[in-house]
Order: structure tokens, then sequence, then C-alpha cells
């Protein structure tokens, strides 16, 4: 019998003459059945597995035991350009689609699958239609028949480069999940943890598989809304154009925990499908809170430093010292405080080691309720009657500065009122810093700084920066003294 006339070859248990019958009538030839003609539900069986090999995305070839051709799917005739027709009943590969210095090699090296158990894993090159040549792993195993007996084998093989790129992908995809040092969330469409590594579940304060399919809002304080608004976009519109920086606020036992993470997000997209189906998003981020809050610091001190300068240069231009303790004032209220209060010492100083009660005079103040710059009240000022205790009282009495606050967020908007007024203070009032005023050894006077409920605490820096600017509002004010006793 002709290899072109072996139709008879078991693959799988089954015979693939329906195949071999498929192969030839894509080549344009009719084959004349005799009256063992298979019935058509068989012929039909033939032709589904024939479809299905063919619709592989994998490259595949069946030999028979003696080596020949027996079944070439369309990938493989689109990866070497040999089709059905021209492949199916050569002799192996010799002559046609490998080098013939080669050709005993390779068709040991497949026939091997024969004799031994499991699937054999090969690389070799292969010789295109064109004359071209393609690196390719094959694996290949043994086909038995009926008798249990090996009559073939199979061998599915495919470009190494497209290999190797899938198992790059599968191993940049575990590393990431596994050893990254940078968080890694896979969210679905439903905008809920889908995966987590072992980096983004330290950051969350949770459990690899505790935070799985539940609500971002579970799991995070502040900035839920930022990141849902992100991860929508991405679904929608595709991948930003560069990283994003969100705050976020996470809980933690010892109270809420503010963070923010440089975050990159990437569309998920099944390479599967014909049309790109959004599988969810991927989302990558950082911890760079460390770095955010010593570039804020900087930036800060910069803007700090900046006004005292331009500061000294105003004063310098003003002919009242009085006019120039204002002039400091107002720049030192620049995205520092709400208001600002500079009372002075009745009768001018005293000294630090000096007994009974101090009295205050209001030399300038913020107006209330309104912007702009600080209102002085003339050369007699106004008294100031502070309660015993009062922090403006506290600073002149220790001879430095003075934080003091209504309370915790929570407390009530009538609290805070009543707070305020009880010191004289602006009735929006809720944090308040009072700096000494020291000019050569004598205590001067005081000054004041307040914020609203809509800024936060006064911290030391910012008390180191009220100091600074009380220097400079005690010399001119020391100076104003001077030059009015001459």
């Amino acid at each position: 019998m002709k290899a072109s006339e072996r139709t008879d070859v078991p693959y799988g248990g089954r015979s693939l003459q329906g195949v071999q019958v498929s192969a030839s009538r894509r080549s344009g030839t009719t084959d004349e059945l005799g009256p063992d003609e298979p019935e058509q539900p068989e012929r039909d069986g033939a032709d589904l597995l024939a479809a299905l090999l063919d619709g592989m995305d994998a490259a595949l070839c069946a030999f028979d035991a003696d080596g020949v051709v027996t079944h070439w799917n369309r990938e493989a005739e689109r990866i070497l350009g040999w089709s059905a027709a021209e492949a199916v009943g050569r002799q192996g590969f010799a002559g046609w689609a490998v080098r013939s210095a080669d050709a005993g090699e390779v068709e040991d090296r497949l026939l091997s699958a024969m004799r031994a158990p499991g699937r054999q894993v090969h690389e070799f090159a292969l010789l295109t239609k064109d004359g071209g040549r393609v690196l390719v792993r094959t694996q290949s195993a043994a086909v038995r028949g009926a008798d249990g007996k090996p009559a073939g084998v199979y061998c599915a093989f495919s470009e190494v480069h497209a290999q190797i790129d899938l198992e790059r992908s599968i191993a940049l995809s575990e590393a990431l999940l596994e050893d990254a040092s940078w968080g890694v969330v896979l969210v679905d469409a439903d905008l809920r943890p889908a995966v987590v590594n072992a980096h983004a579940a330290r950051a969350l304060g949770a459990g690899r598989t505790s935070v799985l399919g539940r609500p971002l809002g579970d799991l995070l304080v502040q900035g839920v809304e930022d990141l849902e608004n992100a991860l929508t976009h991405v679904l929608a519109e595709g991948a930003p154009p560069g990283p994003a920086e969100l705050w976020v606020g996470l809980r933690t036992p010892e109270g809420e925990r503010r963070r923010c993470w440089r975050s990159g997000f990437v569309r998920l997209a099944s390479p599967l499908a014909e049309e790109p189906v959004p599988l969810g998003v991927g989302w990558l981020f950082q911890d760079i809170t460390e770095a955010k809050q010593a570039e804020q610091e900087a930036a800060l001190l910069r803007f700090r430093a900046n006004q005292l300068h331009r500061a000294a240069r105003a004063a310098a231009e003003c002919e009242d010292p009085a006019e120039a303790a204002v002039v400091h004032l107002d720049f030192a209220l620049a995205g520092f405080a709400d208001h600002a209060l500079i009372d002075r010492v009745a009768g001018g100083a005293v000294d630090t080691d000096a007994a009974g009660p101090v009295r205050l005079v209001r030399v300038a103040a913020t107006p209330s309720g309104a912007p702009g710059p600080s209102v002085p009240s003339g050369a007699s000022g106004m008294p100031v009657r502070y309660g015993e205790g009062h922090p403006a009282l506290s600073c002149v009495e220790r001879a430095g500065s003075v934080r003091a606050g209504a309370g915790a967020r929570a407390v009530p908007a009538e609290k805070a009122r009543e707070w305020a007024e009880a010191r004289q203070w602006p009735a929006d009032t809720v944090h308040g810093l009072c700096a000494v005023l020291r000019s050569r050894g004598r205590t001067l006077g005081v000054v004041t700084f307040l914020r609203g409920a809509g800024r936060s605490a006064f911290e030391r820096s910012d008390a180191m920066y009220a100091e600074d600017v009380a220097v400079r509002i005690a010399t001119a004010l020391d100076l104003a003294g001077a030059v009015g006793e001459r």
C-alpha cells in the first residue's frame, strides 16, 4: 500500500480515515469509496474531528508508525506555508520541512515519543514553503491503537518566540503577585478586588483573601470616590497617560491613618475574544507618603522664607516702626492663619522676673468677617480684658509660645463658638497660637495667630515660624517705643 493511501491510522483510539478524506477533499481530489463506505454518522464524526483539529490555536500534525504524515491542520499551514494537501502523505519532514542534514535527527526525536511515556518537548528549526526557517517548540506523544500498542505520534508545535512571550507574561504576572515591592490589585468590572498581592494586602491592613470581593468603601475611610472614579475611567476610556497621586485614609488600631499612593492603572481585556472584553483593571501603587510630606514641608519652608524676606524689604520702607510691625503681621498671615492680633504690655515692657498681673493693650488686629490688612489701634490702643489663664497671659508669664484649641474635630459648632468668645477671639476661631514679643531682654507683648475650622491645628513647625515673625514684630515695636520716648 502506498503512503498516500494510508487512511486507517488510529488517532486516540479512533481512525483518522475521515481526516484523510477531508484533506483530499480540500486538495480538490475525489477518492472513490467502495462498497465498504462508512455510514453517514461515522463520516460526520470524522468531519467533526477534522474541524476541531483545524480550529486549534496550536499547530498540529500526526504521523503513523512509519513516520508518514497523516494530518496537518490550518495553524501548521499558517506557520510553515505548506497546505494539508501538500503535507499529508509525505514521509517525515525530510526534503521539504527540514534541512536534509537535520532530517534524520528530527525524525528520530519525533518518533521516539512512541517508545517513551508521557509527552516529550523538543526545539528545532523547520523550513517554510518560501525557504525561510522557523524555530519551533514541539510537544509530541504516542497515539495508541485499540490493542494498546503505539500506532503513531501526534505533534503539537508553535513558534518559540510566541511560546516565550506567553511564558514571560505568565512569569511577570506571578512575580507581580508574589514578589513585587509595590502593591498590585486586580479589580473586577464591579470595582471589587479579585486578586491582591502580599504588598497590597499589607498596605490595606488586611489578609490577601479577606479583601477579595469586598467593596472598596470597606477598605478605605477616605479617598474611595477618587479611586472609584479613576477605575471607572480606565474601564471606559483606557489607561491614563501617567500615574496619579491619591490620598487615602486607612483604619488602624491606632485610628485613621492617611497615606499617599502613587497609582498606575491598566485596563485588562480578554485575549481570547474577537472584540476587547473588559475583565477589570490592574491597579499598581506605591506608598510615597514620606516623600510627599517631605516635599510639602520643603515647599512650605521655601514659601515662609520668601514671606519673611518680602516682609523685611517692605518693612524697611516704612517711616513709622509701628507700621513696619503691622507689615510683618500681614505678610505672615498668607497661608498661615485666618486672623492675627498684636497685644502690647501696658507701660511698654516687663522684665522676665516681674511680679504682679500683666495688662495688655491692643495694638493691631485683622478685620473680622472680611479680608484686608491689619488695622492699627492708634497710639493709646484699646485695653483687652483677658480672663485668668488666657493663652496670651500664659505666653507673657512663661515668655514662650502657647498653643490652644477648642477640642476634637467632632466638637459642636456652638461649643466652639462659646470657647472662642470666652477668649475674646473671633467666633469662627478653633485653633490659637500665641508667640511672645521679646526685645533687649524684655517682654513687649504677644502676637496671636488664629485659625478657623477649615484649617488644621498649629504644630511645632508653625510655632517656630510664629516665633520668627514675633522677633521681627518685637524689634519694630521696640524701635517705635524708643523713637516715641526720644
